[in-house]
């Protein structure tokens, strides 16, 4: 059976906790069977995010909680990962706009040998404003004609899997949102996720979609006009960096 790693980025998040949403995750968490441990990632919140979690990490020892300065949700996830322990690292977001239950769809696919797992929001995406779904689709569009992922219906869901072994492989090889790198405001980092898939599959690793229960969160990270401009910049760099080889 495997142990799960359960690593969630954290940016002024107070609403969120204060409605519950870390601890429904920890009551889902602690009905399983498995070995598990969540690692919360305060990505230099402004708010009461950090005093939150702290309150949270003291009341079990498999909860660990990781601050670091301001560096968006690319930079925030990969240092959890390098922190994580367990055979299986997932990622989710903290809104839970998919629930961590959907665990229980994607755990399954790694005794099948698959060793990346992730959610795909495809057919649920109702509730979503137009301007989101119109967003998907050009990134899809962009991303299978400039990148080779057609195969891959879904890189953004914020719901995704992978084999211990494997993770370090893939993420020092990263090059648009490194670690280290200190920013200011939000920062959704959109082609953290393409480009997570795209050395992934360049790697040969097996890779598993999987459909998962998603709910519209409303947020004010996303702009779409900005978030898009910087999701056809991230593909191109992408694909440069690949033409370059600059990840072998």
């Amino acid at each position: 059976m495997h142990s799960v790693s359960i690593v969630i980025p954290a940016y002024n998040e107070e609403t969120n906790i204060r409605l519950g949403a870390i601890d429904k995750v920890l009551f889902y968490l602690e009905k399983q069977i498995y070995d598990w441990e969540l690692i919360i990632v305060d990505d230099g919140s402004t708010d009461k995010t950090r005093y939150l979690l702290d309150e949270v990490s003291r009341s079990d020892k498999r909860i660990r909680l990781i601050i670091n300065p301001h560096q968006g949700k690319a930079a925030t996830v990969i240092s959890g990962m390098q922190h994580a322990k367990h055979s299986i690292i997932v990622f989710s977001d903290l809104d839970q706009a998919t629930p961590i239950d959907q665990l229980e769809k994607i755990l399954p696919w790694f005794e099948r040998g698959f060793d990346i797992v992730i959610g795909s929001r495809n057919s649920t995406r109702e509730g979503a404003p137009i301007i989101r779904r119109i967003m998907a689709k050009g990134f899809i569009i962009l991303r299978s004609y400039v990148l080779g992922l057609g195969d891959i219906s879904d890189t953004q869901c914020g719901f995704k899997a992978f084999k211990r072994e494997i993770t370090e492989n893939i993420f020092s090889r990263l090059l648009l949102y490194k670690k280290g790198k200190i920013v200011s405001g939000a920062k959704v980092t959109a082609g953290f996720d393409i480009e997570t898939l795209f050395v992934s599959k360049k790697f040969g690793y097996k890779i598993k979609e999987v459909p998962v229960e998603w709910h519209y969160v409303e947020t004010r990270r996303v702009n779409p006009l900005k978030d898009s401009l910087q999701g056809i910049h991230d593909i191109i760099m992408i694909r440069i960096n690949s033409l370059r080889k600059l990840y072998s």
